[in-house]
């Protein structure tokens, strides 16, 4: 690993250090009182054990330490890995003209128009469409990591946004849709929109394995255009995750078999279903479908000129512990 200093003209304080310490310990006078023995060692000299003086070689290391740290050290290359959660979630939205139908009627304050000559106008309140896209708005504020797009479907299925990170961007193209997009498609071509929203996920899956999952908001059942369960087969090789939320599902249509059997084979493959008839419905289904999918993306990235002045401090930090330590010892503190 190479390692660089951004300041490397302040090693000259390393010599002049050393230097004036010597001077230092040169003239350095000690008053003491002692008398001589000498006459009475076996030995002709004695000097003082190097052990004794470790802590103030210590202290000295600190010193360099410091200065190397002063230097400010880099690496000049580093490869670093970052982690975050993370899901490629593609958003399917029926768009069939029974999604303009006011959602939980009967609790509904509704304000009847007034009646003009030769036109119908609908009753005024809060529509199955209208719920749907407040309760994927939070959804959609709420997944900061996840990359998200969103496919419309009635007759046929149509790409709104592709996978985007940028939220604002698809809160803006979320709040554009309503019943006059596809205002002359009246069926439900369910298999069509799940099968667009996988082609999303695969043009759009980059060199990292993130996980996916398609969420599917529905108010009918399917009745145009592929079968959705030759679709879901496709998307259980793959790893693909399917939810469905029933907007307002009609009990009449819950009981059809064709519906059943869409249910039972997103469950078996993993999925859930969620069955949303109020507003209050609607938001905990997203928000069960939020505490479920939780992804895991570890990305790797190169950053120039990593500081590593850390390494030096901590190191010097020890090493003063060290010495002051041994200095309570009076082994270490009398030279003597």
């Amino acid at each position: 690993m190479e390692l660089i200093f951004l300041k490397p003209h302040l090693a000259w304080l390393i010599p002049v250090l050393f230097f004036l310490s010597l001077v230092w310990f040169k003239f350095k006078k000690t008053g003491y009182v002692a008398s001589t023995t000498l006459n009475l060692s076996s030995t002709a000299f004695v000097r003082p054990s190097l052990v004794r003086q470790l802590p103030g070689i210590l202290i000295a290391v600190v010193i360099v330490l410091l200065i190397l740290a002063a230097m400010q050290p880099v690496i000049p290359l580093a490869e670093q890995e970052v982690e975050s959660q993370g899901l490629d979630i593609a958003i399917v939205l029926d768009l069939s003209e029974s999604m303009q139908e006011l959602m939980d009627r009967e609790n509904q304050v509704i304000e009847e128009p007034e009646e003009v000559e030769m036109m119908t106008i609908a009753p005024q309140g809060i529509t199955r469409l209208m719920t749907t896209k407040e309760a994927l708005r939070n959804f959609i504020v709420s997944r900061r990591d996840d990359r998200i797009g969103m496919v419309v479907f009635a007759d046929n299925a149509y790409i709104v946004s592709p996978l985007t990170m940028d939220h604002d961007f698809l809160l803006h193209y979320l709040d554009m849709v309503d019943s006059n997009i596809l205002r002359n498609e009246r069926k439900t071509a369910i298999g069509d929109g799940i099968s667009l929203a996988n082609t999303l996920l695969l043009r759009q899956q980059g060199d990292e394995r993130r996980g996916q999952v398609i969420m599917v908001y529905t108010d009918g059942e399917h009745n145009q255009g592929v079968d959705p369960l030759e679709v879901l087969e496709q998307l259980y090789l793959s790893s693909v995750k399917v939810h469905l939320v029933g907007v307002d599902l009609e009990d009449r249509i819950k009981e059809r078999e064709n519906v059943k059997l869409l249910i039972n084979k997103i469950v078996d493959q993993g999925g859930n279903y969620f069955d949303a008839n109020t507003r209050e419905d609607m938001f905990r289904a997203s928000a069960g479908i939020d505490e479920l999918e939780k992804g895991r993306v570890i990305t790797r990235e190169y950053v120039q000129q990593v500081p590593v002045y850390h390494w030096f401090v901590i190191l010097a930090l020890v090493l003063i512990i060290l010495a002051l330590g041994l200095r309570t010892f009076p082994y270490f503190s009398n030279y003597s």
